[in-house]
């Protein structure tokens, strides 16, 4: 009896590895969990967008103008109150995820009211540092984790 109990247990144990080790992630999506891309490739005022975790990720190559009209922004006034310095690492560069936040439609680059970003599906308006400032979003534009080294963005 005490023999079967072991033997029991080991295949117990054995059927939840494997089934835990099945819901891990697999090596296709490891590699899609990072994304650098190239600061030279975006071009001063442009907004490019790539495909990240099945998501759009916006990145803009932000002019002088955009940073010190971004700046200059009362942040009182803004539903989502965060400055500029808080969603930037760097100020002429601006990384957000392409998904709206009211019902998750994906915003028109240089669009809107406010110059950065426009919500086709409902009318939310965000501007260069990806804030809402106008429409039924309730939130900003998320910001993922990135890092900058010299010429790269890393994202992920």
């Amino acid at each position: 009896m005490g023999g079967g109990a072991v033997a029991g247990a080991y295949a117990a144990k054995t059927v939840v590895t494997q089934f835990v080790s099945s819901m891990s992630a697999t090596a296709d999506v490891l590699a899609l969990a990072q994304i650098e891309i190239k600061m030279a490739d975006i071009p001063e005022g442009k907004s490019v967008t790539f495909k990240w975790r099945g998501k759009p990720l916006f990145i803009r190559h932000r002019t002088q103008d955009e940073i010190s009209t971004e700046k200059s922004v009362a942040v009182n006034q803004l539903r989502d109150p965060q400055t500029d310095e808080e969603r930037t690492q760097h100020p002429k560069w601006l990384v957000v995820i392409g998904v709206c936040t009211h019902l998750g439609c994906v915003p028109v680059a240089n669009a809107g009211d406010f110059g950065g970003y426009y919500c086709p599906c409902h009318g939310s308006h965000y501007d260069a540092s990806g804030r809402i400032r106008k429409g039924p979003a309730p939130l900003n534009l998320e910001v993922p984790t990135y890092t900058i080294k010299e010429d790269v963005i890393l994202v992920g």
